[in-house]
């Protein structure tokens, strides 16, 4: 049964040589690729974090809403774990 999530990422842009645009699509393209439907994609902007965490001092933070199979869940974040610009993921369900 599918249900609706809605999934935090924090990317990090430092020395990125595309536009933030592009890195937002290849991670849809991520998500996506493990079977999810994406419903909206809402840029948050860039922010800096209260402490520095792993060298860096702030992040571009995206919300992404979509439906996928709860088991889909754990591949996503190990797939996104690997992703060399995702700085911090967290999903939470809405329904």
């Amino acid at each position: 049964m599918s249900r609706k999530y809605e999934g935090l990422i924090v990317l990090d842009t430092r020395g990125m040589e595309g536009s933030v645009d592009d890195l937002v699509g290849d991670i849809a393209k991520e998500l996506e690729a493990e079977g999810v439907k994406l419903e909206e994609i809402e840029q948050l902007g860039r922010k800096k974090f209260v402490y520095v965490s792993h060298h860096v001092d702030g992040g571009h933070y995206v919300r992404y809403v979509f439906e996928a199979e709860p088991e889909a869940i754990e591949p996503i974040k190990t797939r996104l774990k690997l992703h060399e610009k995702v700085h911090y993921q967290h999903y939470q369900r809405l329904d």
